[in-house]
């Protein structure tokens, strides 16, 4: 039977204060957001969830009333346990709107990876399995931005943080009975750390291309340096990646390295727009990598279909899948094929291997240089 409860809709710095008030000394919080991000590169919050037990699901609409200093209290690293579902996102969301970084966190979908085979299971299935109740579906794709709110809409919205702790209990036992909550809290506490987008992580991005062994050593540098400009202009111009430049466009401008705007409008996916605002920026990177020094290039990568990449690669693989198997999780939660294709390059460069760390160290660390020696 559904819990039985009331939802307070909140919208003003009075009703959040005593929002807040009720929820000060609370042991956890379901937390959950809404949001709508088609045409931003920061996502614009539309409603935020808070429940905390007891009889009143608490519903904030951000667009009319500014998060203050208890709320940020609540969220933040002094507050209570914040349970959520598939967090990255929501995240994102309240980092962006109360500024402020969540945390600590519970995960209930990083738990299921670890309880299961099912590596990112849904909330609606999450709920049905561990509490038998089956959530609506009515109002997946509603506008959450309009005012106001159905009370369709209002319960959709408060059933998401109202089943959160009773499926959290459940999961908290099942990963104490197996050894595995220190696994989860190395987890959240990495999802946290994750969505404090920094420098760093543009300097990555262009890690993500699965094409990369394609380029020369100049391309190379070419397509990181566009990746990393892309990365600084959408947020500050706060537009989606693909409304400047996708990954696609900016590989093909590192292969084709064009010496003019001409050169640079022939090649498919660049539009009229990004040479009309951007066209000389890019091709005065293009220059930039064609002058680079020698020494200051990266080095080319092994191509993946070559026969030493490919048993390297089975090796590591054949690890993962039998602690997998003997953990009865699914393969891509303890090890994900990026970070396989890594390691295989690092050893065949013969450069120090960033082998994993915590709990996946443990169980994998010393199978993987094994497995890489013995090949």
């Amino acid at each position: 039977m559904p819990p039985s409860f009331e939802i307070r809709w909140v919208e003003t710095p009075t009703a959040l204060a005593e929002a807040c008030e009720a929820l000060a000394d609370a042991n956890w919080l379901a937390v959950d957001t809404e949001f709508h991000r088609e045409s931003t590169f920061f996502p614009i919050a539309a409603l935020v969830q808070l429940y905390a037990g007891g009889d009143e699901a608490f519903l904030i609409d951000p667009q009319v009333v500014a998060a203050d200093s208890a709320l940020q209290s609540l969220l933040g690293a002094d507050g209570p346990l914040k349970l959520l579902h598939a967090s990255g996102e929501d995240l994102e969301v309240l980092e962006s709107w109360a500024n402020v970084a969540v945390a600590p966190i519970a995960d209930t979908q990083v738990a299921q990876s670890l309880l299961s085979t099912q590596a990112s299971l849904g909330y609606q299935r999450l709920v049905e399995q561990w509490t038998g109740d089956v959530l609506p579906k009515e109002e997946t794709r509603s506008d959450w931005l309009q005012r106001p709110l159905s009370d369709s809409q209002l319960r959709y919205a408060a059933l998401d943080v109202v089943y959160l702790p009773l499926v959290w209990q459940a999961q908290r036992d099942a990963l104490v009975q197996q050894g595995r909550l220190a696994w989860l809290e190395e987890e959240c506490a990495r999802l946290c750390e994750a969505n404090r987008r920094n420098r760093d992580a543009d300097e990555q991005w262009y890690r993500r291309h699965r094409q990369l062994w394609r380029l020369e050593p100049r391309q190379l540098a070419l397509y990181q340096a566009l990746t990393r400009w892309r990365e600084g202009e959408v947020r500050h111009r706060d537009l989606p990646r693909g409304w400047l430049a996708s990954d696609k466009v900016l590989f093909a401008i590192a292969v084709e390295m064009p010496r003019n705007r001409h050169q640079l409008s022939t090649i498919e996916g660049v539009r009229p727009k990004l040479i009309k605002h951007d066209g000389d920026t890019l091709l005065a990177m293009v220059q930039a990598a064609v002058h680079l020094d020698d020494e200051a290039l990266p080095a080319p990568l092994p191509p993946p279909h070559s026969a030493a990449f490919k048993t390297r690669l089975k090796a590591l693989k054949s690890v993962v899948n039998r602690e997998a198997e003997r953990l009865d999780i699914a393969p891509e939660v303890l090890a994900n094929r990026r970070d396989l294709e890594a390691l295989v390059m690092a050893d065949l460069d013969g450069v120090p291997l960033s082998l994993p760390q915590g709990w996946r160290g443990t169980l994998l660390a010393e199978a993987f240089t094994q497995a890489l020696a013995d090949h």
